[in-house]
């Protein structure tokens, strides 16, 4: 009996050590099966517990994309519930937001994301060609992603928005709100500020790329400026009047 209670406690202190060493590439299996292939962890150094590497978020195609990077630690009071819940830090940032990690299941909440414009051409390739330019930030209030649904709602704000297909610079400020039922994500645009007002809904589902269906008005002081680059992406309907379809 002794024998045998000696053999189990070698195994489990063995398991264990397995465990405490696990790489940090296991998260990158269990990003990129949550999120079929738009998130990947590469570069990844340390272990499931504690590392850093840097954050892909990839194309519909999965193959360009933008990366940050990021450092990851378990705080461990969580493991009895059966999830790993990480402090996550982007870019060196002092501010740190909770990502939660189950077996089929991940969790990201109140964490603000500095992107660049380019990365509006990885949901919507027709933009890529524009040059877009100016700051974004991402609030995300809290968002789930389970088998390619997603649940939750985050706040995408794009200031100082300019294009290097024109002189007008900046072309505004705008807001783009996201919400995520578990069978589609659906989007509505509007103008914070700026001589282009824009406006729209759009939606995404799993495995399609997202529609997005809005206007653009250019007032008539910009109109021989900003015409020309709303006619790239959208049909003109009117004098300073433009019908935006992106998918």
């Amino acid at each position: 009996m002794r024998k045998w209670r000696l053999l189990g406690f070698g195994i489990g202190v063995y398991a264990f050590g397995l465990i405490v060493a696990a790489p940090a590439t296991l998260i990158d299996a269990g990003l990129q099966q949550a999120s079929e292939g738009r998130l990947r962890l590469a570069e990844a150094r340390g272990t499931l517990w504690s590392g850093t590497g840097q954050i892909e978020i990839r194309d519909a195609n999965r193959r360009t994309g933008i990366a940050k990077n990021i450092a990851w630690r378990v705080l461990p009071a969580y493991l009895p519930r059966g999830k790993l819940l990480y402090e996550v830090a982007l870019d060196h940032a002092v501010k740190h937001f909770p990502v939660t990690i189950s077996l089929s299941r991940i969790e990201v909440a109140d964490a603000d994301i500095n992107l660049p414009a380019a990365a509006l051409g990885l949901a919507v390739p027709k933009l890529v060609p524009l040059g877009l330019t100016g700051d974004m930030l991402l609030h995300v209030a809290r968002l789930a992603f389970e088998r390619g649904a997603i649940q939750g709602n985050a706040t995408l704000q794009w200031r100082a928005a300019g294009s290097a297909f024109t002189p007008v610079s900046p072309l505004g400020d705008y807001e783009l709100r996201f919400e995520g039922d578990g069978s589609a994500v659906r989007a509505s645009l509007r103008t914070l500020q700026g001589p282009l007002q824009l406006d729209g809904q759009g939606s995404w589902t799993s495995g399609r790329n997202p529609l997005f269906q809005g206007t653009a008005r250019i007032p008539p002081q910009h109109q021989q400026q900003l015409a020309p680059l709303l006619r790239l992406i959208a049909i003109e309907r009117g004098a300073g009047s433009f019908e935006l379809q992106l998918k």
